[in-house]
């Protein structure tokens, strides 16, 4: 038992992010009802987690406390919720709790329609990658209403080191968006530095703690560049294709909203430019072999 109200959890994705954080809650004591597209990857689940269950039909939710999706975008979180009839299955009252890196106005129009059923909903996003889901040091932004965060906290504190309050349902995912922007944005200038210095005879090394001795100090020079980029490996745990989606998203909320963003319109346009020349297994990192230099 977990001493909390949510005893039961479906949860619904089980990807690289979503297996990880589903094994740490289910050693935490949560009961599981589990689900993936690929039906293997749910058994396989089960398999190695015994007392898990998996959900063959939507009526297997009616028992869950919390469900959590940990899904690719709004669309497929809309097509499990709606078109797959599982907020149906839901009984009143229970707490819909979105990790995806979704859209933030189609949050809230979902919000919406999920409060018409009777139930309650937040975005909680992660960041952290994969190491972080293994880990359990996700950061979770969460929006939506402060007394349903106090309920689902104890679970999203088995995932995460840091759980965050943002605002209202869809800051959650705005936050999320946002600060990948950020991200990607120090990423894309930070390797035409190290490219441009290496041109004037700069070795990417020694640039590296010019930037992690001075004002040009990230999380990208501290934790990237000489890690995953330098050395060639490039296997963080984030995918490109993943960055360049979230930055889409900020940049699309931002024209929604009327707002201009002249430098975060070039940083999109870079990464979906490259996203569209890789695999979805080309991780965020490789970025460092892709721009700059003869690009």
């Amino acid at each position: 038992m977990t001493g909390t109200g949510i005893e039961h959890i479906g949860f619904i994705g089980l990807g690289r992010m979503g297996r990880p954080m589903a094994s740490r809650l289910y050693d935490a004591g949560y009961r599981l009802t589990v689900a993936d597209a690929a039906p293997d990857v749910a058994e396989g689940f089960v398999t190695d987690h015994p007392k898990a269950v998996t959900a063959h039909t939507v009526d297997a939710y009616r028992a869950v406390d919390a469900l959590i999706l940990m899904l690719p975008n709004s669309a497929v979180v809309e097509s499990v919720l709606e078109g797959d009839a599982v907020a149906e299955a839901l009984r009143p009252g229970t707490l819909v709790v979105d990790m995806s890196s979704s859209e933030p106005l189609r949050t809230r129009a979902l919000a919406e329609r999920l409060t018409a059923r009777g139930l309650r909903m937040l975005d909680a996003p992660v960041s952290g990658g994969v190491r972080g889901a293994v880990a359990g040091t996700l950061a979770v932004l969460v929006g939506g209403e402060e007394t349903d965060l106090a309920e689902v906290r104890p679970a999203l504190r088995r995932l995460a080191r840091t759980v965050i309050p943002v605002g209202p349902i869809g800051s959650g995912h705005a936050a999320k968006a946002l600060n990948n922007l950020v991200s990607a944005t120090t990423i894309s200038v930070t390797v035409e530095a190290l490219r441009l210095g290496e041109r004037f005879g700069i070795p990417p090394e020694t640039m590296t703690e010019v930037l992690n001795s001075s004002s040009g100090r990230s999380n990208t020079s501290e934790n990237k560049v000489a890690q995953f980029m330098v050395s060639g490996r490039y296997d963080s745990g984030f995918a490109l294709h993943l960055m360049a989606k979230d930055v889409g998203i900020a940049v699309d909320l931002a024209h929604e909203l009327g707002q201009a963003t002249e430098v975060a319109d070039g940083v999109a346009r870079q990464w979906r430019r490259i996203a569209g020349e890789v695999t979805p297994q080309t991780d965020h990192t490789a970025m460092y072999e892709l721009i700059g230099g003869d690009r």
